[in-house]
């Protein structure tokens, strides 16, 4: 909580903010997309981080999105997300994707780590080629950073994504 009005990456956001979109998202959504729901008003105006142990109860709303998606009719279906049909593959990618950079955005924001699995990131990496654009009409994404020649599959899908890699 004490670093919860630092900047991140994401420059509209501050910590709080990024903190209460990924929970949104990553859980919440990703469980309502397993049946063609739509989050309702109330989810989208919650303060997560405010509420007490919210990363338990994040910990917990995961746990019931990934159970959301255990069948595999769910895997078959395409999702309704309220301004198109998608596979439901590509809307597990894309949530994988919105998971995986914004935990490196925090990470980075509050002074942390961020290692990611080679095959994650390779994912990732597909994920955010496929969706760079659309995201920059909406400004989910910053123009494309440039890299050198030695950036792993990892950097490059944070320089797609419009984020500057650590160290670089």
């Amino acid at each position: 909580p004490e670093q919860f009005g630092d900047k991140t990456p994401c420059g509209q956001w501050d910590v709080k903010e990024l903190l209460n979109h990924l929970v949104l998202w990553t859980s919440y959504s990703f469980e309502r997309r397993a049946r063609s729901e739509q989050v309702g008003q109330d989810l989208q105006e919650r303060d997560f981080a405010s509420e007490p142990d919210y990363a338990v109860r994040y910990r917990e709303q995961l746990d019931r999105a990934l159970a959301a998606w255990a069948p595999d009719e769910v895997w078959a279906s395409e999702v309704d997300t309220g301004h198109a049909k998608m596979p439901a593959s590509q809307i597990a990618e894309m949530i994988l994707m919105e998971l995986v950079l914004h935990a490196w955005d925090l990470a980075t924001a509050t002074g942390q780590e961020y290692r990611c699995p080679e095959d994650v990131a390779a994912t990732v990496a597909k994920a955010v080629s496929e969706t760079a654009e659309m995201y920059r009409q909406y400004d989910g994404f910053a123009a494309e950073v440039e890299l050198g020649e030695d950036a792993s599959v990892f950097e490059r899908a944070l320089a797609v994504s419009g984020r500057t890699p650590v160290g670089r």
